[in-house]
C-alpha cells in the first residue's frame, strides 16, 4: 500500500540533500569561489536538476527500491559495468558517511577549548560508531527521527538566512572578489556532493501515492528548494564574514555566518544544528547502505555475507559499512573526501543520465535533454578530475583505486565465483 504523499516525496529528497553536505562544504566553496561561492551553489544545482529529469523519468517506468541499482540494470543488463556500478554506488556511499563524520569532527570541536588530532580522530569514531549501535538495536528509529531533525535543520537554516539580511555587505559579493571561471566552475563540483541525495526518491518510489504525478514533482521541487537555500546561505555567509574569517574557521564556516546576526548564541545553534545533521545524515546513510548491499546480494551481485540479517537488520552489512567508514573518515582529509564524493556521484548520475537517453522512448524522456544531462555531468566530472590533478593528485589516486577495486571486483566475483554459482544453479 502506497503510503508516502507529496509532501513526504520531497521531504525525503531535501532530507537527502540538506543531511551534512552543506556543513562540510560551505567553507571549501568560499575558499575556491570566494565572492562568487553563491555561483557556484548554482552551478552545481543546475547539473542537479538536469539529472533529477533522468531519475523522474526513470522513476516512473520501473518503480523500485533499488532505484539507482535498477535504473542501470534495466540499461545495460548484468554486465561488468552494472556489476561494477552496484560496487561503486555502495563505495560512493562510504565517502558520504566519512564526509558527514568529518564535518560532524569539525563542529564538535568548537566546544572544546584546545583542539588536537587525537580529538578529531575521537569524534569521527564516535560519530560513526554510535549511529552503528542505533542501527544494529533499533532500525525503525532511523526513520521514525529523520522527519524532525529535517524540520529542524531546514528552520534553522532559514533562521540564519532571514536573520542574516540585514548585515550583508554586498561589496564581497562584487565580481571584483570573484575567482577565475574556472575556478568558479571547479567550487561547484567539488561541492556537488552537498546536492547527492536527491535520488533516495527513487529508491521510495513503490510507497509514493500517484507516482506519475508526484515522481516528478518530487524531484524537481526538492531540487529546486534545495538549489534557493543554498544560494541565499552562500549570499548570507559571503555577505556578512570578511573572507579571512571565514577561512580560519573553514571546516565550520556556517556556524561563522550565524554571528554576525545571531553572536555566540547563534554560533553554538548551528554548530549544534550541524552536530544533530551531520548525525542524523550518518546514520540514515549507514541504514540505507547496509539495506543496498543487502539487496544487491540478494539479488546475487554481492558476497552473500552482506545478507545476514537479524529481526530484519542486515547485520553484517551494517557492520562493514562502519568498518570501512571509520578507516576511510580517519585517514583522508575534508578536502579528500569532498572531491573524491562529488567525483564519484558525478561518474554514478553520467551513467544515469546515459541510461535514461538510452531507455528515452520506453520511459517517454526527451532524447535532448538527457542527452544535455549526460554531458553536463561528463564534462563537470572532467574539469573536476583535471583541476584536482594538478591541486590535490591524491585525491584523484584514491578516487582511480575506487573505481579500479569496482571493476576488479565484479571481474573477479561477478565472471568467476557468481558465474560459478549460476552455472552449478542451471546444472542441478
Amino acid at each position: 500500500m502506497r503510503s508516502i504523499g507529496l509532501l513526504g516525496a520531497i521531504s525525503i529528497g531535501i532530507g537527502g540533500m540538506v543531511g551534512g553536505g552543506i556543513f562540510a562544504v560551505l567553507g571549501e566553496a568560499v575558499s575556491l569561489a570566494h565572492g562568487a561561492t553563491a555561483i557556484a551553489f548554482a552551478i552545481a544545482g543546475l547539473v542537479a536538476i538536469f539529472t533529477a529529469y533522468s531519475y523522474a523519468k526513470l522513476s516512473v517506468a520501473f518503480q523500485s527500491s533499488g532505484g539507482t541499482v535498477t535504473f542501470i540494470d534495466k540499461a545495460f543488463g548484468d554486465n561488468i559495468l552494472s556489476g561494477s556500478v552496484n560496487f561503486m554506488l555502495w563505495l560512493s556511499y562510504l565517502v558520504t558517511i566519512s564526509l558527514y563524520a568529518t564535518a560532524f569532527a569539525s563542529y564538535g570541536a568548537t566546544f572544546f577549548s584546545q583542539n588536537s588530532t587525537l580529538l578529531t580522530h575521537i569524534l569521527i569514531s564516535v560519530a560513526i560508531i554510535i549511529p552503528a549501535i542505533i542501527n544494529l538495536v533499533s532500525a525503525s528509529f532511523v526513520g521514525k527521527s529523520e522527519t524532525v531533525i529535517v524540520i529542524i535543520k531546514v528552520s534553522l537554516l532559514v533562521l540564519v538566512i532571514v536573520m542574516g539580511f540585514s548585515y550583508i555587505d554586498t561589496s564581497r559579493m562584487s565580481p571584483v572578489h570573484w575567482s577565475a571561471p574556472l575556478s568558479i566552475v571547479v567550487a561547484g563540483m567539488i561541492i556537488f556532493v552537498a546536492y547527492e541525495g536527491f535520488e533516495l526518491i527513487a529508491n521510495a518510489a513503490e510507497d509514493i501515492k500517484n507516482p506519475t504525478k508526484n515522481l516528478p514533482r518530487a524531484f524537481y521541487l526538492s531540487v529546486v528548494i534545495v538549489i534557493v537555500l543554498y544560494i541565499l546561505i552562500s549570499i548570507i555567509t559571503v555577505g556578512s564574514v570578511s573572507e579571512e574569517v571565514l577561512m580560519k574557521a573553514k571546516d565550520y564556516a556556517l556556524a561563522e555566518a550565524a554571528k554576525p546576526a545571531l553572536g555566540d548564541t547563534g554560533f553554538i545553534i548551528v554548530s549544534l544544528a550541524a552536530l544533530l545533521s551531520t548525525f542524523s545524515a550518518i546514520n540514515a546513510t549507514i541504514y540505507g547502505n547496509a539495506r543496498l548491499g543487502y539487496k544487491i546480494a540478494k539479488d546475487g551481485k554481492l558476497p552473500k555475507f552482506l545478507m545476514s540479517s537479524k529481526k530484519d537488520i542486515p547485520f553484517n552489512g551494517v557492520i562493514y559499512t562502519t568498518t570501512l567508514s571509520l578507516i576511510l573518515a580517519n585517514s583522508i582529509d575534508l578536502t579528500e573526501i569532498a572531491i573524491i564524493g562529488s567525483a564519484s556521484f558525478l561518474l554514478l548520475f553520467f551513467i544515469v543520465n546515459i541510461s535514461a537517453y538510452k531507455l528515452h522512448q520506453e520511459i517517454g524522456a526527451s532524447s535532448i535533454v538527457t542527452i544535455i544531462s549526460s554531458v553536463m555531468t561528463l564534462t563537470a566530472l572532467v574539469i573536476l578530475m583535471l583541476h584536482t590533478y594538478s591541486s590535490n593528485p591524491h585525491a584523484v589516486i584514491i578516487f582511480g583505486t575506487f573505481i579500479i577495486i569496482s571493476l576488479l571486483f565484479e571481474l573477479i566475483y561477478g565472471r568467476y565465483i557468481r558465474g560459478h554459482m549460476f552455472q552449478r544453479r542451471y546444472k542441478k
